[in-house]
């Protein structure tokens, strides 16, 4: 019986053809396709008014959205405890330190009220990400960072292809990321993507990603090396190479196609899933949004038996996430109460997902619970 992985990218003839033209060409570190993708990312989010850096992964970009944002030794930043291990290690990275922030138990992002809380003279930036296939209340997070004078970090990487309020995810954040890696709804193998408002911001992005160098991006854009350039900042190896964006672009020319099919199997998941007492389903129709993860509620004291049971039956399940202030990297920081956090990381449990899924494999995804529950 044919296993059902959690994440399965869709790799066709256009991204195979895109990797052998990006090798061809010879040209392996950043060059012409960074260039192209990173216009064509802004293009399809509309970031008219802004500028997008492509980078090495989601975590590079998060680590430089930081830095722009001013974040350093001595800052503390609100995060939510749900969240990638990803953004925790951001933060640390700049020498600042996280603040563990309660989530909404609707949207499972970040609580705002109970931000609210956790503000204090040290807090420099927060970040807010959409989780899954349901996105951040964006309007409160503006209105709470104009009032407390913090910037904002956008995590993005569930929700690149989404709207909120009919404004593609990435055209109004302060600063917002974007993760390509080996298992998002498209990816570049590995890559990510920064979107920032200035000039000044992109020239900055430019200098860190390329190891502190103010070599030109326009010269390497044209597939060559500027051999002599000033350091003036510390900087990282976070560039993105050319055969990822050449990957990248294949993926993003068929972005439609793959958002629909994965709003059609999350919403059939819905429609079967919901009607089983002990599952509870994301309350969302999946409109607007291109949905990266499909998860689903079951009761804490069942959850490990039937991810073993569905193993069995070869279905590969995940768990998004594990609460960062379980942690022992993150145990003695700044909390507030972390109740719906600590819930919800009991009864999480990601099922599979595809772009253009079969429905066949979905079928025994829900057989898979269905028999388990009723079992008991």
């Amino acid at each position: 019986m044919q296993s059902i992985p959690m994440y399965k990218p869709l790799i066709e003839s256009e991204e195979i053809n895109a990797a052998r033209e990006a090798l061809e060409m010879g040209w392996l570190g950043m060059g012409s396709y960074v260039a192209e993708f990173e216009e064509a990312v802004k293009q399809y989010v509309g970031a008219s008014d802004r500028y997008v850096a492509a980078l090495s992964t989601g975590h590079a970009a998060l680590h430089l959205g930081l830095l722009v944002a001013g974040v350093g030794p001595g800052d503390e930043v609100i995060t939510p405890s749900f969240n990638n291990v990803a953004d925790f290690q951001a933060i640390l990275a700049t020498g600042a330190e996280p603040v563990l922030c309660d989530i909404h138990d609707g949207t499972l992002s970040i609580d705002i009220e109970r931000a609210e809380e956790l503000v204090s003279k040290r807090t420099r930036a927060i970040i807010v990400m959409d989780y899954g296939c349901i996105l951040c209340d964006h309007a409160r997070v503006a209105a709470f960072a104009a009032n407390h004078r913090v910037r904002v970090i956008h995590d993005a990487a569930h929700s690149f292809g989404s709207k909120y309020q009919g404004r593609m995810v990435g055209s109004f954040s302060d600063i917002c990321m974007f993760s390509f890696d080996p298992i998002k709804t498209i990816t570049c193998i590995d890559g990510g993507a920064l979107v920032v408002r200035t000039q000044e911001e992109l020239t900055s992005v430019h200098e860190m990603r390329l190891i502190g160098m103010g070599q030109p991006a326009s010269v390497m854009y044209k597939n060559q090396r500027a051999w002599t350039y000033d350091v003036q900042r510390i900087g990282f190896r976070y560039h993105m190479a050319n055969l990822h964006a050449a990957i990248g672009l294949a993926q993003l020319a068929k972005i439609e196609k793959i958002s629909e099919t994965r709003r059609a199997a999350s919403r059939y998941y819905n429609e079967n899933l919901g009607q089983i007492p002990e599952v509870t389903v994301p309350k969302t129709d999946f409109a607007d949004v291109a949905p990266f993860l499909y998860y689903v509620r079951v009761p804490s004291a069942q959850r490990d038996a039937l991810r073993a049971y569905l193993k069995e039956r070869g279905i590969d399940t995940g768990i998004h996430w594990q609460p960062g202030h379980w942690f022992t990297l993150l145990k003695n920081c700044r909390k507030g109460d972390l109740s719906v956090t600590d819930r919800v990381g009991k009864e999480i449990l990601s099922l599979p997902l595809h772009s253009m899924m079969p429905r066949e494999l979905q079928d025994r995804v829900i057989d898979g619970l269905r028999s388990f529950f009723r079992g008991r």
